[in-house]
């Protein structure tokens, strides 16, 4: 994992984890999502987020957009 700061850029399917959503990661791994916005049409489909790195598997998005 990258250190606490880091901007992701990184693609995988979007899915649902409890209340929030999770980004299951093409190179392995998941991330956890804090999202301005909920990504209704995305969910479970192969996306792109763009954000940084805010604790150890937690992504600050700033954009997420169909891959």
């Amino acid at each position: 994992m990258s250190r606490i700061g880091t901007r992701i850029d990184e693609t995988g399917t979007l899915v649902r984890d409890g209340g929030g959503f999770a980004l299951r990661r093409d190179a392995g791994g998941r991330y956890q999502l804090d999202l301005h916005r909920v990504p209704v049409d995305e969910v479970e489909k192969r996306v792109r987020i763009v954000g940084t790195l805010v604790a150890e598997a937690l992504v600050d998005v700033d954009d997420i957009s169909i891959a």
